[in-house]
């Protein structure tokens, strides 16, 4: 056998060996992955997605999936010809739109991420918030500055929830014993009211991860992660520098809700937060598996 064939193999082994530390590090624990953005809708990164967790699996972990499905959701709202309103940039939830959101969120797109894990050798199963009685939440509240009367003014936003509670019963049970089972879980709740009410999928994983004591929350998203002012990536954050990055416009937009969660995760009981690229093929193990991993980790 020539050097140029041994080469690929020896590189395999390399990587391999280099990986087994951070391996060992993480047996038997649980990680709690949000997945979401470009990765979702690019059959190859989901394919990809599918096969990185199932391997999680293999090696002793014990990942969650949480998944989002804002596009699909709008695509599917502007075919049925149903009217979205806005509210402070903040999407209204009513009967009609969450009827679509529960359709959505716990039918196609749970059960083509549960089929493509099951295609790449893992067992997965579909769960809502509503299963178990895994996630109970309470009607989200934001408010917003009258700029003429300078008095805050509550915005209804229908059915749209946050997590106030988390029974992690029925994902224990399926991650004990011999079955192996990987729960992928629609951020859809129940209220105390009995009503359904969706849920930011970054805040239902954060909730989740927290209540399972998780050792990474890993959030998926469309960026590398936390870009400093010279853009160069932050690859480590303590929780408490969040709030200045944002005072001083370090950090903008959808990060700064995504920081929230990451923070409140990790004050919460979670091992570290990790902001990572799901457009990059294998960002969970690279961020897993190797010394400077491949995201921003909130600490």
């Amino acid at each position: 056998m020539s050097d140029d064939t041994l080469k690929p193999a020896q590189l395999t082994a390399e990587t391999l060996s280099e990986a087994l530390p951070y391996i060992r590090r993480y047996t038997g624990l649980t990680v709690v992955i949000k997945f979401g953005g470009h990765a979702m809708v690019d059959e190859a990164l989901s394919a990809a997605f599918a096969r990185d967790v199932v391997l999680l699996k293999h090696l002793g972990m014990n990942p969650v999936v949480v998944h989002g499905g804002g596009p699909q959701i709008a695509a599917l709202l502007d075919r049925l010809g149903i009217q979205s309103e806005f509210r402070d940039g903040l999407r209204v939830t009513d009967d009609a739109t969450m009827e679509v959101v529960e359709m959505v969120l716990s039918g196609p797109i749970n059960k083509s991420i549960v089929r493509a894990i099951n295609a790449a050798g893992g067992r997965a199963i579909g769960l809502s918030g509503a299963d178990g009685d895994l996630m109970r939440v309470r009607p989200a509240t934001k408010t917003k500055r009258d700029p003429d009367s300078q008095v805050e003014k509550v915005i209804d936003l229908g059915f749209v929830g946050e997590p106030a509670r988390v029974d992690t019963s029925v994902l224990i049970d399926l991650a004990a014993g011999e079955s192996g089972i990987i729960p992928v879980i629609a951020p859809v709740g129940v209220g105390e009211d009995g009503r359904r009410y969706n849920v930011n999928a970054d805040t239902a994983a954060g909730a989740i991860a927290a209540a399972l004591r998780a050792k990474r929350l890993l959030l998926l998203t469309d960026v590398a992660g936390v870009l400093g002012k010279d853009k160069n990536l932050i690859r480590e954050l303590a929780r408490d520098l969040i709030p200045a990055l944002v005072e001083d416009g370090t950090v903008q937009g959808g990060m700064i809700p995504k920081l929230e969660t990451a923070a409140n995760a990790v004050k919460n009981g979670v091992g570290g937060a990790v902001i990572l690229d799901g457009r990059a093929k294998h960002a969970l193990l690279m961020e897993l598996f190797t010394e400077h991993g491949a995201g921003t980790i909130i600490y």
